[in-house]
C-alpha cells in the first residue's frame, strides 16, 4: 500500500486541494445524477410511441420541448422556481445554513444532496492513502465519481446509463494502454470475461425460471472493472458484491420489511465491490493466501 511519505509537509495542502476539488465535483454529480436519466427519459418520449408507466412524475417531462440538459435550466426549486445564488450552491455548507430548506419558500432540500458530496469527498480523500500523486490519482479520482454517479442513478431508477458505463469502460481502456494499473492485454480480457460472465449468468437463470435476474447494464459495469483492474480482479469482484447484495438484500427483508419480489438493483454492489478492490484488492488477496489459502 502507497504510505503517505511521499506528500511530506505538504500532505495538508493535498488533501485540502483533493477535499475541495471532490466537493465541487460531488456538487456537480448531484446535477448528473438527477438530469442525465431525465434527458434519457426525454429522449424515449421523442422516440417512443409508448413508454413504461413507472417514468417519474418529472416536469421536464411534462415538457418536451422545453431545453433540458446537464447545464439547462439553472439550478432552481422545484416547488417555487426560484434560482440557486451561488452563496446557496457551496456543498455541504449551504444546505447546513439553509438547514435543508429552500430560501425562498421553505420547501425542504433532500439530505441526499449534501450525503452525495460528502461520500464524493472522502472516498476521494482516501484514495491519497493508496495512491501516489500523479496520474494514477487523477485516473482512481475520475473512476470513483463515474462510480458514485452510477451507483446512486441505479438506486434511483434502477438504470445504469450507457452514457457512463461506456465512458468508464472506454477510460479504462485507454489508461491501462501504457499499463497503468493493468496490462492492455489484462484490461481487455478483464473487458471481455467480465461482460461474458454476468451475460451467461443472465441467460442461465432466465433460461431456468423465465425471469430477468439482471439488466444489461451490469454487464457493462463489469466490463468497465474488468478493463480498469483486470481479468484477475473479477473473480474478487463478483465474489464481494454477491455478498454485500446478500447481505442487504437479507436484512433488508428482515429489518425493513421489503418484499422480497421487489427487484434490488445490482449496480451498487457491483460499484462499491470494483472501488474496494481497486484500493485494497492487493491486500485481501495477501489476507487471504495468508490465512486461508492451503
Amino acid at each position: 500500500m502507497q504510505t503517505l511519505s511521499y506528500l511530506g509537509s505538504e500532505l495538508w495542502l493535498s488533501v485540502l486541494t483533493v477535499l475541495i476539488i471532490s466537493l465541487l465535483v460531488g456538487s456537480f454529480l448531484n446535477v448528473l445524477i438527477l438530469r442525465l436519466p431525465i434527458m434519457m427519459f426525454r429522449q424515449w418520449q421523442r422516440d417512443c410511441a409508448t413508454l413504461p408507466e413507472s417514468l417519474p412524475d418529472h416536469p421536464a417531462l411534462k415538457q418536451p420541448d422545453q431545453p433540458y440538459n446537464l447545464f439547462k435550466p439553472d439550478s432552481h426549486c422545484p416547488q417555487c422556481h426560484a434560482p440557486v445564488r451561488a452563496w446557496q450552491n457551496i456543498p455541504i455548507i449551504s444546505w447546513l445554513l439553509l438547514k435543508g430548506r429552500c430560501a425562498a419558500c421553505g420547501t425542504g432540500i433532500g439530505v441526499r444532496y449534501p450525503i452525495v458530496e460528502l461520500v464524493t469527498a472522502l472516498c476521494s480523500v482516501t484514495l491519497l492513502w493508496v495512491f501516489p500523486w500523479g496520474w494514477e490519482l487523477a485516473a482512481m479520482l475520475i473512476f470513483t465519481w463515474l462510480l458514485i454517479s452510477l451507483t446512486v442513478i441505479d438506486i434511483d431508477h434502477q438504470l445504469l446509463p450507457d452514457q457512463l458505463t461506456f465512458a468508464l469502460l472506454w477510460l479504462g481502456l485507454l489508461v491501462n494502454s501504457q499499463g497503468l494499473f493493468v496490462s492492455l492485454h489484462d484490461a481487455v480480457y478483464g473487458a471481455v470475461v467480465g461482460y461474458g460472465a454476468l451475460w451467461s449468468v443472465f441467460w442461465l437463470f432466465k433460461l431456468a425460471t423465465g425471469k430477468d435476474g439482471m439488466g444489461y447494464g451490469d454487464f457493462k459495469l463489469l466490463a468497465a472493472l474488468g478493463a480498469w483492474l483486470g481479468v484477475q480482479a473479477l473473480p474478487m469482484i463478483i465474489l464481494l458484491s454477491s455478498v454485500v447484495g446478500a447481505v442487504v438484500g437479507i436484512l433488508g427483508i428482515l429489518i425493513l420489511g421489503r418484499d422480497k419480489n421487489i427487484p434490488i438493483p445490482f449496480g451498487p454492489y457491483l460499484a462499491a465491490a470494483g472501488w474496494i478492490a481497486a484500493l485494497w484488492g492487493n491486500d485481501i488477496s495477501a489476507w487471504y493466501f495468508a490465512h486461508w489459502a492451503w
